[in-house]
């Protein structure tokens, strides 16, 4: 598996949560749902990929904005979609902080230099205040360089592959170059913690690393299967929570917005359907803490540009303890998709797999 030492290092002293799940397989809806509270068929056209974000949704950076917190973001927010045209001074996830870039990347690798631009956000913080920052980094995303977790030491036959893909060389490959980018997201998340401790601020800092949407592989991103839905999540906050413990309770992204207000000491919105889970992170208890959490709800409308007039390809799905129910709505488009226009197939992302 891919080396993550600065998760680990996030889980072992704080909550490892194995029951993690996204509203939506794709990045923008779920991004919109993180933000607002609310499932993606609450967020208009917000809820579906690379549209608009209606300003009439409040999102919980600007609640803790208002409230005095220092708000930014460095790397990816919410998007791709347009905010500006919707009305929105700034992106919805906060104000950009994009100051410094890298070079000399392997073909594939963001430039944002996220680590730096973190250290220019606390820089730039009035003294005292206290601050909310989004790290959205680019990686992993396709396209991954070729052969690029091999040449960083990832031996591809050591990779795991999931039983839904082809045991084959060059999906192993694949997976290891994925693994690369993975690994690159820890090490600039390892620089942040590093500064947060050097500063004083990580014992009072609310630290929370995901993802937004399973990996870019057939039957997981874009997909309300198990690897497109089911996410990572380790949550620390050593003045407030008791770390070295792992829970088995249902999250739901739409869970976050409520848990930040809530650790900020604000209400929740109305109109957030999301509930807070920070009874899970202040308690001492493992395993199922609260047996009332029986259920998490996900769906998505498209991903990507390839059916004719952008239409959608829209499913939902509900997720128990045991069980995974996805409701296709529109069934008489499977197992291919829809008909084979004049332009022919579609690459969508150009990658082995």
């Amino acid at each position: 598996m891919a080396l993550t030492p600065n998760f680990d290092r996030v889980a072992e002293r704080g909550v490892l949560f194995h029951n993690a799940f996204c509203v939506a397989p794709q990045c923008s809806p779920n991004r919109a749902s993180i933000l607002t509270g609310r499932n993606i068929w609450e967020n208009e056209e917000a809820g579906t990929h690379a549209s608009s974000f209606p300003t009439k949704f409040t999102v919980y950076p600007g609640i803790l904005a208002k409230a005095g917190y220092y708000t930014g973001f460095t790397g990816k927010p919410w998007g791709p979609g347009v905010w500006e045209e919707a009305g929105w001074p700034q992106n919805p996830a906060g104000k950009e902080f994009e100051p410094y870039q890298l070079d000399n990347l392997p073909e594939g690798v963001n430039s944002t230099d996220y680590s730096r631009n973190f250290e220019a956000f606390l820089d730039s913080c009035p003294k005292d205040a206290p601050f909310c920052f989004w790290y959205g980094c680019h990686e992993p995303h396709r396209k991954f360089e070729q052969g690029i977790g091999a040449k960083n030491g990832i031996d591809p036959d050591s990779v795991h592959v999931p039983a839904f893909l082809p045991d084959l060389p060059l999906i192993r490959s694949d997976l290891a170059d994925y693994y690369y980018e993975v690994q690159w997201f820890d090490r600039h998340l390892g620089k942040m913690l590093d500064l947060l401790e050097e500063r004083g601020e990580l014992d009072n800092t609310l630290v929370v690393v995901t993802s937004d949407n399973g990996m870019a592989f057939p039957r997981a991103k874009a997909n309300l299967y198990e690897y497109g839905l089911h996410m990572p999540l380790a949550v620390m906050w050593p003045e407030k929570v008791s770390g070295g413990r792992e829970v088995q309770d249902l999250i739901s992204f739409t869970d976050f917005a409520p848990t930040f207000l809530e650790a900020a000491g604000l209400p929740s919105e109305p109109a957030m359907t999301g509930r807070s889970f920070l009874d899970l992170l202040t308690t001492k208890e493992e395993g199922i803490v609260d047996p009332s959490r029986k259920f998490v709800l996900s769906g998505r409308e498209r991903h990507t540009h390839a059916r004719p007039d952008n239409r959608g390809y829209p499913a939902r799905s509900i997720r128990t303890q045991d069980y995974l129910l996805i409701w296709n709505l529109n069934p008489d488009l499977w197992p291919a998709g829809n008909d084979l226009g004049p332009e022919g197939f579609y690459d969508i992302d150009g990658c082995p797999s």
